[in-house]
C-alpha cells in the first residue's frame, strides 16, 4: 500500500514537471518564429507621461531622472515624474533640479502599486486625452528610440505593451547570469507568446499602457510583491492583449551579489505562486465560459516551477533513480532533464558562447543553492516588500 502511494505521489510529481519542461520548451521554439517588425513612426505624437517609483533608490535616480529627459521624442509631448518614497531631502532637491515632477510619499509598508495608485490620485486625466503612461523602474535607461516605438504601436491600437528589458551590467557572474535569465524571459515569455498572438509577460518595468485602461485597472491591484503579475492577468482577464516590441528596449541594472539575487527571487516566487492560487481556478472557469484562452495561458505561467531551480531538482531526482534501482524512473525523470536542457539551448542569446559568459555557466551551481536558498523567504515575501538595492554595491 505504501509503495503504491509513493509510486503514485512520484507520477503526480513526474507529471507536473513534464507538463511544465514541454509547456516552456514549445514556447522556446515557437520563439525562433519571432521576426523584427519595422515600425513606421507614428504621424501624431501621442502626449506620454513616465512614471519612475523610487524607494531607497538614492545612489541612482537622479541620474536615470536626466537619462529619462533625453529621449528622441518631442520633449513639449512627455514628462517624467519621479515618485520618492524614502529618498532623502538633498536627492529631491537634486531631482527638481533636474526638471522632473517629483511626488513624495511616504508608507508604513512601502509597495510600488501603492507609489503609482498615488501618482494616478495626484493627476486627473485631461478630458478626451489619449495619453500613454510608461513604467520605469528606479535604475532603467531608455533607448533613444524607446517612447517612438511605443507610440507607434500605440497609434496601432495596442493598450498594453511590454519593451525588452535589456541587461545593463555585465560585471560580475551573477549580473551575467541574471542578464541570461532575463533573456530567456523575453524569448519564452514574450517572443514565444507573441508568434501565437498571445500576450507577453509584464516585466514590472519597461511597460506602456493607454492612460484610461491604466486608471480602470490599478486601483484594483494590492500587490505586496509581484504588482507586475496581477496588472497582466487583469489586463488579460479584460480581453485586452499585452504586446511585445524587442526593439523598444529600457535597459535594466542586473543583481551583483548573490544576497541580493535570493531576495529578489523569494519576492519574485511568492508573488507567481500566490496569484496561481488567487487566479488560475476563476481563469479555467472563464475559459469554458468565454474562451478567453489568453487569460487562462498567463493564469497557467504562474504555476510553472522556478526556472533557475527546476534543471537541479531534475538532476537530483535522476541520479536518486538511477542509484536506487529504479531504472524506469531515472529513465522518465531523465528525459524530463533533457527537455529542460533543450529549452534552456533554444532561448539563450547566441552571446553566451562568448568567453565571460562561458566562465559565468561554472558557477550556475551556486545559482542553484541561492535560488533554493530564496525559498526559505517566501512566508517572508508574501507579508511585506523585500528591496533589492542598484548601484554598484559589491
Amino acid at each position: 500500500m505504501f509503495y503504491q502511494l509513493a509510486s503514485f505521489s512520484i507520477g503526480i510529481i513526474w507529471a507536473y514537471a513534464a507538463w511544465a519542461v514541454a509547456y516552456q520548451l514549445f514556447y522556446a521554439l515557437i520563439g525562433h518564429w519571432w521576426r523584427k517588425k519595422e515600425l513606421k513612426p507614428a504621424v501624431a505624437y501621442h502626449p506620454v507621461w513616465v512614471l519612475i517609483p523610487a524607494y531607497r533608490e538614492d545612489g541612482v535616480i537622479v541620474e536615470v531622472a536626466r537619462q529619462a529627459l533625453m529621449q528622441g521624442y518631442p520633449a513639449d509631448q512627455y514628462e517624467v515624474m519621479v515618485i520618492a518614497d524614502s529618498l532623502q531631502e538633498s536627492t529631491v532637491e537634486r531631482l527638481r533640479q533636474t526638471g522632473v515632477q517629483v511626488l513624495t510619499v511616504s508608507y508604513e509598508t512601502s509597495t510600488k502599486s501603492k507609489a503609482l495608485n498615488d501618482a494616478l490620485k495626484s493627476r486627473a486625466l485631461p478630458a478626451g486625452a489619449k495619453r500613454i503612461v510608461v513604467i520605469l523602474d528606479a535604475d532603467n535607461v531608455m533607448a533613444p528610440d524607446f517612447l517612438q516605438r511605443i507610440n507607434a504601436l500605440y497609434a496601432r491600437g495596442a493598450k498594453a505593451i511590454q519593451g525588452q528589458r535589456a541587461a545593463k551590467n555585465a560585471d560580475t557572474t551573477m549580473a551575467i547570469l541574471d542578464g541570461l535569465s532575463e533573456s530567456v524571459n523575453n524569448h519564452i515569455l514574450c517572443k514565444g507568446s507573441a508568434v501565437l498572438g498571445l500576450s507577453a509577460r509584464l516585466a514590472g518595468s519597461g511597460m506602456a499602457f493607454d492612460e484610461d485602461l491604466f486608471r480602470q485597472i490599478m486601483p484594483q491591484v494590492d500587490a505586496i510583491g509581484g504588482f507586475d503579475k496581477e496588472l497582466e492577468l487583469r489586463i488579460t482577464k479584460a480581453g485586452i492583449r499585452i504586446h511585445y516590441d524587442h526593439d523598444a528596449i529600457v535597459y535594466d541594472e542586473k543583481v551583483r551579489q548573490a544576497q541580493h539575487f535570493s531576495k529578489q527571487r523569494s519576492r519574485w516566487i511568492a508573488a507567481q505562486f500566490y496569484y496561481a492560487r488567487r487566479f488560475f481556478p476563476a481563469a479555467l472557469g472563464l475559459f469554458f465560459q468565454k474562451g478567453n484562452l489568453d487569460h487562462l495561458n498567463k493564469a497557467a505561467q504562474m504555476l510553472l516551477p522556478p526556472r533557475l531551480i527546476t534543471p537541479g531538482v531534475l538532476v537530483m531526482l535522476t541520479v536518486l533513480c538511477t542509484l536506487i534501482g529504479a531504472t524506469g524512473w531515472g529513465i522518465a525523470w531523465g528525459l524530463v532533464l533533457a527537455g529542460n536542457l533543450l529549452t534552456f539551448a533554444l532561448a539563450m542569446p547566441a552571446y553566451i558562447w562568448r568567453k565571460p559568459y562561458r566562465r559565468a555557466f561554472l558557477r550556475i551551481p551556486l545559482v542553484f543553492l541561492y535560488a533554493l536558498k530564496s525559498l526559505l523567504g517566501l512566508r517572508k515575501a508574501n507579508k511585506q516588500f523585500i528591496h533589492t538595492p542598484h548601484g554598484d554595491q559589491r
